[in-house]
């Protein structure tokens, strides 16, 4: 008797889905290598803190705000290239910033760095879509998800430890989660018809404005929280030490609250679970503000807001990918990049607000954002369960 073929389905789809979340891991470690080393450019390349701050924002522009345009391209092209790619060029790229003998290079080698990024976050989420099973599709991608947040939370620790000399010790290791990609995913060659810009335009209209606005005001306060809680206790006579393990437990809760999100979404639907875990957050959000490292419940408070207001994150953009189910790389990146690079850029305004209003009244602003993120869940109508395009 032939044993039935489903089996082998679930076993390819899940070393599909393993692969391209351990590509998640190393590609946002790389990532998160800019950030802690950028005292060291400065005293290498002898240049400012504004030309340092110039190198995020490339990174930002090139990994998160051109996302939807590379999920175009992803799409029209071979998906299994792209998430290849990414960890490839974004461990090259930014593990060189150290051994070029001018800022112009960096700034050209964190260009590469960024575009692998943004290259591989759409293909490699609809590849987590198209793979996981209809019924777990929140927890996979939670699951993806988490990959991602634990790189970025390691990444500093690489960065501390091998410093900028030592950085392309970490060059093989995007080369051959690359080429296990390449190996283990399938090609995904566009057939039939491509189709055109005004269809890609017509995604982002209707419920998928709404959820994007959601996100943004969502990653708005917590990327408030993450860039300005340094300062907040700092004025409070806090330290270095303080900030970085409130910002570790809120990382960690971030992948927890994540994966919870992601199956209770399976369960009990998504629009039901983003509206409940961003309206239930957003008091012990401002309690937070008002807390100390001095307080017992400060950091199982930090966790729990952490992992409460994360939790919607991975639901978000399965929500996205149901809405369009026909292209699933671009309403990802949509969700992903874009969301996150707007919130960025939204957030300079927040920073130059604390320089006049103090930084934990401006952690309050940032956090009301999550009044009006929740008053557009409610407007979302719950998405179908259909059958993704392969």
């Amino acid at each position: 008797m032939r044993l039935p073929a489903a089996p082998t389905v679930a076993a390819s789809g899940a070393a599909i889905v393993f692969t391209v979340t351990a590509g998640h891991f190393f590609n946002d470690a790389f990532t998160a290598l800019l950030s802690p080393l950028g005292p060291a450019l400065q005293e290498r390349f002898d240049t400012s803190i504004g030309s340092i701050a110039l190198l995020a924002a490339v990174l930002s522009l090139t990994s998160s705000v051109l996302q939807p345009l590379l999920g175009i391209w992803g799409e029209r092209f071979d998906r299994r290239l792209m998430a290849a790619l990414g960890p490839a060029l974004a461990g090259v790229g930014l593990s060189l910033m150290g051994h070029v003998p001018s800022f112009a290079l960096v700034v050209l080698l964190v260009a590469i760095g960024g575009l692998g990024s943004g290259i591989f976050h759409p293909a490699s989420s609809a590849f987590v879509a198209q793979y996981s099973p209809a019924d777990k599709r929140g927890l996979w991608a939670s699951l993806f998800s988490a990959g991602g947040t634990a790189g970025m939370a390691l990444g500093p620790l690489f960065a501390g430890t091998l410093g900028l000399d030592g950085l392309p010790w970490l060059i093989p290791i995007g080369l051959v989660i690359g080429a296990l990609t390449y190996i283990i995913a399938p090609p995904t060659y566009s057939s039939g018809k491509r189709h055109g810009w005004r269809e890609y335009t017509s995604i982002f209209r209707g419920p998928m404005v709404t959820l994007w606005l959601m996100a943004v005001l969502r990653s708005l306060a917590s990327t408030g929280y993450n860039g300005l809680l340094p300062f907040l206790l700092k004025e409070r006579g806090f330290g270095v030490v303080e900030a970085g393990w409130a910002l570790a437990v809120y990382s960690v809760a971030s992948a927890v609250g994540g994966i919870v999100g992601g199956r209770l979404s399976d369960k009990y639907g998504r629009t039901r679970v983003l509206r409940s875990s961003i309206l239930a957050t957003i008091p012990l959000f401002a309690l937070l503000v008002f807390s100390s490292p001095a307080q017992w419940w400060y950091y199982p408070l930090t966790f729990l807001v952490g992992a409460m207001v994360n939790a919607s994150i991975p639901v978000g953009v399965v929500t996205a990918q149901e809405y369009a189910p026909r292209h699933v790389a671009v309403a990802s990146s949509i969700m992903m990049g874009f969301s996150w690079g707007t919130a960025g850029i939204l957030f300079w305004f927040i920073g130059e607000l604390a320089d006049v209003i103090t930084p934990a009244r401006a952690m309050l602003v940032a956090i009301a954002m999550l009044l009006p993120s929740v008053w557009l869940a409610y407007r979302l109508p719950e998405p179908g369960r259909v059958a993704f395009d392969k």
